[in-house]
């Protein structure tokens, strides 16, 4: 406010005029304290104003946010009381959120959630194979004054495509589990697909590429910083991997979002009925009812004069599809290789172009022997329990798992190395392919099935011997650290087969110049183990062994018999049971 002190002029020389003066003064300090008072009012008003609006703007915005937490509060009950729009909801919010996600990538979903399974099936979008630069590398010639571009090979990047696709499904898997803290989710169905034109009609739409079923018991043990994502999401976890994506080959989604609500068989009990006891008839009604969930025609036959089928099937799908006939076999203990020849003699009399045993139990290496390269599938208990929950059935095997919806726990295979280990890897000359395969030995005798380490069982069971993937030069390679080997075990037994689905009339006439590498941990080698050439009509070899001795070292001794019959008359001479 003005200060009157400020506005004292001179006196002058006369009473009259220091009168004049002081009017003057008292005059302009009245007009400008009048402006200045006039000036603060509006100021104090317009502060007010702006005191109203803010205050307004804050009630607003916690209104807002009073809003927003109490829609999370109740979205979050809802994904606790397992309301399927909830459920929906929160994930589909925790991907669209995620940082992870590369940005660029696409960022599409469509999910159902099925309550009772507590299963979260969604389709997501993933990037297309131009995501892998087609140059390898780009040089600027400088006489030319221009880049010129290295194309990547074919093999490289398609390679490459199929590792970023399996790292987004592992990605998405891991970004839902995280979000869990509800828990909301035993297992999550994911479908990966891109955007693209069906090869077969020319149609827009989504072609599938990756699919897996992902129970989160399974998930959560999984060290995802050191797994391969290919074989982690193929093996671990038993999903699908388009095998050339980059031609758009397509997956069968193994359960869309839109079949989400169909029918749930349940056998008259809310409870995951005992595969183990169900009744042998309804049991037959549950494989045709997987049968027809995964897209097929399928009914049960009679039962007498059914020629040995309990259900028969119709795959209507072009070109690989066909008639299949179906045994089931609801056993507690190993089946028996004779009845996996049953089913090959049934599929020939009824002119099928497939066949499948379903099961409860398992099979062994002589089942999975003879069925290798013959139209035949082995469905064991628990990947028959997978496929059920996949599609949206229930069941399960014995104690584990009573509660509703409950998903299977199947082992997860250790996929770390032993301590100490060396790598054996395999080479030959020739376009022949081979299954290499490693028994672990006490003398000629395996010491169980399990200790067959070959294309369906992939180690043994303490780890200490386990199939890897091979690299430049090596076709094939296996993993042994000999001081985990069983105390009983004296001989660790290589041998090679001709691969029946690959080269069904080949023989080991093309298996040349072959050698062992004995690599360490490093992959440096350490020394060269010559083997016996294959020679015409034999179609199975014994590589060589590695026999313990007196001091525990092993030494190599070199093999040499060879099999007419394949790996299927080989594994006899070592006490497994194919017949």
């Amino acid at each position: 406010m003005p200060n009157f002190d400020h506005y004292q002029v001179q006196s002058g020389w006369t009473a009259g005029r220091r009168a004049q003066a002081q009017a003057e003064a008292r005059a302009r300090f009245e007009r400008d304290w009048h402006a200045a008072q006039a000036a603060e009012a509006q100021r104090q008003q317009q502060l007010a104003a702006y005191q109203r609006e803010y205050q307004q703007w804050v009630d607003t915005q916690l209104a807002e946010v009073r809003r927003h937490n109490a829609n999370i509060v109740e979205l979050t009950e809802g994904v606790r009381r397992r309301d399927p729009d909830a459920v929906v909801d929160y994930f589909s919010a925790a991907l669209y959120a995620s940082t992870a996600w590369p940005e660029g990538f696409p960022r599409q979903v469509a999910a159902a959630y099925d309550s009772a399974a507590r299963q979260l099936v969604l389709d997501w979008e993933l990037p297309a194979y131009d995501v892998v630069p087609e140059a390898k590398s780009v040089r600027y010639m400088y006489a030319a004054d221009q880049h010129k571009e290295s194309p990547r090979p074919v093999t490289q990047r398609r390679a490459l495509y199929r590792e970023v696709l399996a790292q987004c499904m592992l990605l998405v898997l891991h970004e839902l589990f995280a979000a869990d803290e509800p828990g909301a989710l035993e297992s999550v169905t994911l479908n990966g697909f891109v955007d693209g034109h069906d090869p077969t009609t020319g149609r827009p739409g989504h072609i599938y590429l990756a699919t897996v079923m992902a129970p989160r018991s399974t998930f959560r043990d999984l060290h995802l910083a050191q797994v391969d994502a290919c074989s982690c999401l193929a093996d671990a976890l038993r999903g699908q991997l388009a095998a050339r994506p980059d031609q758009l080959t397509p997956v069968r989604p193994s359960r869309r979002p839109q079949e989400v609500g169909n029918r749930v068989v349940t056998h008259g009990s809310d409870e995951e009925p005992d595969l183990y006891e169900m009744d042998p008839v309804a049991f037959e009604n549950l494989v045709a009812d997987l049968f027809r969930a995964m897209g097929m025609q399928a009914v049960t036959t009679q039962r007498s004069n059914d020629g040995g089928v309990d259900v028969d099937a119709l795959d209507p799908t072009p070109i690989r599809g066909g008639k299949i006939v179906v045994q089931v076999k609801r056993y507690r203990n190993t089946v028996p290789p004779t009845a996996v020849r049953d089913l090959y003699g049934t599929v020939q009399d009824a002119g099928a172009n497939k066949g499948v045993l379903v099961t409860t139990s398992r099979f062994g290496p002589g089942s999975h022997t003879f069925a290798n390269g013959k139209p035949l599938e082995l469905i064991s208990g628990s990947e028959l329990v997978d496929l059920l929950h996949r599609h949206g059935l229930r069941g399960r095997l014995g104690d584990g798992g009573r509660q509703s919806g409950a998903q299977p726990t199947p082992t997860v295979p250790d996929t770390r190395l032993p301590d100490d280990y060396n790598v054996l890897g395999m080479s030959w000359s020739g376009s022949v392919t081979l299954d290499v395969c490693a028994l672990v030995c006490r003398g000629n005798r395996v010491l169980s099935d399990e200790h067959f380490v070959f294309f369906n069982n992939p180690q043994t069971p303490d780890g200490s011997v386990r199939t890897l993937s091979a690299t430049a030069p090596d076709k094939a390679a296996v993993c042994v650290s000999f001081d985990a080997l069983p105390d009983e075990a004296d001989r660790f037994v290589l041998v090679a087969a001709i691969d029946p689905e690959v080269n069904p009339d080949a023989d080991l006439s093309g298996f040349t110049d072959a050698c062992i590498r004995l690599l360490d941990p490093g992959m440096t080698e350490l020394g060269t183990l010559e083997v016996s050439d294959g020679r015409p009509g034999e179609t199975a070899l014994v590589l060589g062994s590695f026999r313990r001795r007196s001091n525990g070292d092993w030494d190599f001794v070199l093999g040499g018999k060879g099999y007419t019959g394949g790996l299927e008359e080989l594994v006899k001479d070592y006490g497994i049971e194919v017949e």
